[in-house]
């Protein structure tokens, strides 16, 4: 009889050999990626000629006359007529169209961002009764077109005696714009670590200070993300400032002036002039991008990252 439990000898890992790839079908792995690589690169190639084209052409445009316009449209202007582009900013009222412009759309992004960060932050960090149900009302409220709401819009304008003013813009800019920012920001607050916040309260800070001067530094990526994406909305909306803003020609918005110059131009337009006044309404979009173009970048990656 054994006097000792004898445990069995422990067995040596068992190695596993990885899977070989022959020569050929390296090569055709390689060679397939080569030639998705080719032509992902021939799309972009394409996309990017496709927006810059137009681009580099109406600049042209803006610098040349009539005539040239006509008989060498494709073609670099013999001479830069800068005259074009102040001809548009002062005669053709450009400028005062873009004062109006400015005022409208930062009066109703510093509206947006504020009361959407706000709204965003308390969806993504308390629990509360109905706090889905809020949620998803600003969510719904992304799928209603806008085209619906223009004649309740306008009569509660009226009625309130904001219609063919900025401020009742501005309002209407702050609430059509709200739906998307709260959707996006309050998946962006979600992200952030609640450790910070919590040592916040723990030495004292009130929820307001906790959110001011905490958790907006931390969501600065994505307040920049969606304040690019909501600057670039207003600015280039034309629906509601033309049903809403009816009023004296001074008050228009830039989308509005450049409308009317196209109409105004007739068969005996002013061409030149008016791919000047284009220009000046796409110069700020494109300066705005180009200078926070990696903080967007930035805001629509971090929010996958934990």
């Amino acid at each position: 009889m054994p006097t000792a439990l004898e445990l069995p000898s422990a067995q040596p890992p068992v190695k596993v050999a990885p899977p070989t790839v022959s020569g050929a079908g390296r090569r055709r792995g390689d060679r397939a990626g080569g030639v998705l690589n080719v032509f992902s690169h021939g799309i972009l190639a394409v996309w990017g000629l496709l927006v810059t084209l137009p681009l580099l052409w109406a600049a042209m445009s803006s610098l040349k006359t009539d005539r040239e316009i006509f008989t060498s449209p494709w073609s670099l202007p013999s001479s830069l007529h800068f005259q074009n582009w102040s001809d548009a900013w002062n005669t053709a009222n450009m400028g005062r169209y873009f004062l109006n412009s400015a005022v409208v759309v930062a009066g109703s992004l510093f509206g947006t961002m504020l009361l959407g960060a706000m709204a965003a932050y308390v969806l993504a960090r308390f629990e509360f009764r109905g706090n889905r149900f809020i949620y998803y009302l600003f969510v719904g409220g992304m799928s209603f077109p806008i085209v619906l709401a223009l004649v309740p819009l306008y009569f509660v304008l009226q009625n309130m005696e904001m219609l063919n003013t900025k401020h009742g813009l501005i309002l209407v800019y702050i609430a059509y714009s709200l739906p998307f920012t709260v959707f996006f920001l309050t998946s962006f607050f979600k992200t952030l670590p609640t450790s910070v916040a919590e040592a916040a309260m723990i030495d004292g800070a009130s929820h307001t200070r906790t959110f001011f001067q905490v958790m907006l530094p931390m969501a600065k990526p994505g307040l920049i993300s969606i304040g690019i994406f909501n600057f670039l909305g207003q600015w280039n909306q034309y629906m509601l400032p033309y049903v809403l803003n009816q009023g004296e020609e001074k008050d228009k918005l830039l989308p509005q002036g450049l409308v009317e110059l196209a109409v105004s131009q007739g068969y005996k337009g002013n061409w030149a002039v008016l791919f000047s006044g284009l220009l000046i309404a796409m110069i700020p979009v494109l300066a705005v991008y180009i200078i926070f173009q990696r903080q967007v970048q930035a805001g629509l990656t971090a929010g996958s990252l934990k």
